[in-house]
């Protein structure tokens, strides 16, 4: 039913184990194989592609859902449908930003500052054009194909990159004159695809067990049992998304309790249960966790 395009490059590895965790694994001959499956009946062809070339995939209906940033989707300024962000990695929890950048020195202070004919360096040369135009200023754009930040000064006067934390951007002798984007990835789809209700349906499959996947990450489920007496120490200690789910065992006397817990801390926390009066204490690992 859906035909599905996967991020090439930076995010293969982690979208890849994401997908696996989600139950929906991605198979294929070898890591340098464009083409791939994925055994469930709602997902025809899988294709694995540079991110930089989805959007635009996408909207010419080549395919019908598919994960890309949103620096890519607003640089081809593709019409597709966004069914939410996707924070699956450190490279897609933290929000890159597309910037522009100028010497240390530069007089310039704001973007209006920046003289006519000045050389700007970027690999989002659409998505600089059209930023500069709102802004007033008539600028050479010269498309980049790597180490951007390099090109400053001798080849070009400023850049438009992305950046995390501007780390490298100061240690390049550069500072931020103005922030263009901020990007997340995201999991998009194709206009009229999504308008097709069975389609969409099984997008919204899709998207639901990533999401899922993604929210169990770091999440435990622990298990115990404690006499009554004691119920209400080791309830006061517990955490929970919500709340713990408390049942009475047969007789009366006793209670089980379970909760989803962060991993982190887990191992403070079964002493402290454990010291609070619980036992038969289970610590379960979790796949997915749905609303």
């Amino acid at each position: 039913m859906l035909s599905l395009v996967l991020p090439k490059g930076s995010l293969e590895k982690a979208t890849l184990a994401l997908f696996d965790a989600a139950d929906l694994t991605v198979r294929r001959t070898s890591d340098r194989d464009y083409r791939a499956s994925i055994d469930d009946p709602r997902i025809d062809r899988v294709r694995v592609l540079r991110p930089q070339e989805i959007p635009t995939y996408l909207e010419q209906g080549l395919f019908d859902l598919g994960i890309t940033g949103r620096d890519w989707i607003t640089e081809t300024d593709a019409d597709v449908v966004s069914l939410g962000e996707l924070q699956y990695s450190k490279a897609t929890s933290n929000p890159v930003r597309v910037i522009m950048a100028v010497p240390q020195d530069a007089p310039w202070q704001q973007v209006s500052d920046l003289p006519e004919g000045v050389r700007i360096s970027t690999e989002f040369p659409a998505m600089t054009e059209r930023f500069l135009e709102r802004h007033g200023v008539k600028a050479r754009v010269v498309p980049s194909y790597g180490a951007t930040e390099a090109k400053v000064p001798d080849i070009v006067d400023a850049i438009v990159d992305l950046t995390e934390t501007g780390s490298s951007l100061r240690k390049n002798g550069l500072r931020i004159l103005d922030t263009l984007l901020t990007s997340y990835t995201e999991l998009v789809a194709n206009r009229a695809a999504y308008e097709d209700p069975a389609k969409r349906a099984a997008m919204e499959d899709v998207a639901l067990l990533l999401q899922g996947a993604i929210r169990a990450r770091g999440n435990v489920l622990l298990k115990l049992n404690v006499a009554q007496e004691d119920l209400p120490a080791v309830l006061e200690i517990m955490p929970a998304m919500a709340s713990p789910t408390v049942t009475a065992l047969a007789g009366g006397a006793s209670s089980a309790v379970e909760s989803v817990v962060a991993k982190r801390g887990v191992n403070t926390l079964i002493p402290a249960l454990k010291q609070a009066g619980a036992h038969d204490i289970l610590e379960i690992p979790i796949a997915k966790i749905v609303d």
